[in-house]
């Protein structure tokens, strides 16, 4: 009995650790978004729109931030799915969005930001009523 409980401690520090490196890769992955897009406790809007709270949220909801018609029409409610084809490639995904990035075609890259993103799943956003 003591030898399986020890294996499972270990197999979930191992999950523990994998996770924390996947993190820590995205969060390198998001400094290419870091100069429109703010996430944290802290954030605002900036020349993007915060990311915080990102997946299930509708787009073109953050109170305060200009989005283009577009995206405010786009009738995307935000899916790792929808999220990944938007960061591989903004224009298709959204034509007519006023994102100036032109898109990120490594999918491991895109995966990270995205795994980066959900520990703000929680954090403040204001969203429109």
């Amino acid at each position: 009995m003591k030898v399986i409980v020890l294996a499972t401690l270990l197999v979930a520090a191992g999950i523990g650790q994998a996770t924390a490196q996947i993190v820590a890769r995205g969060e390198v992955k998001f400094n290419a978004c870091k100069a429109c897009h703010q996430v944290g406790d802290n954030a605002r809007n900036a020349i993007g729109p915060t990311l915080n709270g990102l997946i299930g949220r509708k787009a073109g909801s953050v109170e305060g931030y200009g989005y283009s018609e577009a995206m405010k029409n786009s009738g995307i409610t935000w899916t790792e799915a929808d999220l990944a084809q938007y960061i591989y490639d903004p224009k298709a995904k959204v034509p007519g969005n006023k994102m100036a990035f032109g898109g990120l075609k490594d999918k491991q890259a895109v995966s990270d930001i995205i795994d980066y993103l959900h520990n703000f799943d929680k954090a403040p956003v204001k969203l429109h009523q």
